[in-house]
């Protein structure tokens, strides 16, 4: 099951896997870029499980070190 890219994903999939594709980034009026995400695509899933993957294993770290 893939979620919905949210607030703790989504950034991470922008810096990780769209980064230095100008041809989707947008100049926002506050200065940010705003990067049009295919949320469908199946490289956009595959990114979130990586990173929720990830996520997971850096919280049970966190909470037991030992492992």
């Amino acid at each position: 099951m893939v979620c919905s890219p949210c607030k703790v994903c989504l950034p991470l999939i922008n810096h990780e896997f769209l980064e230095g594709e100008a041809g989707n980034a947008k100049k926002a009026e506050g200065g940010e870029e705003e990067v049009d995400i295919d949320l469908t695509a199946p490289e956009t899933e595959k990114a979130a499980l990586a990173i929720q993957g990830k996520f997971r294993r850096f919280q049970k770290r966190k909470k037991d070190p030992s492992s």
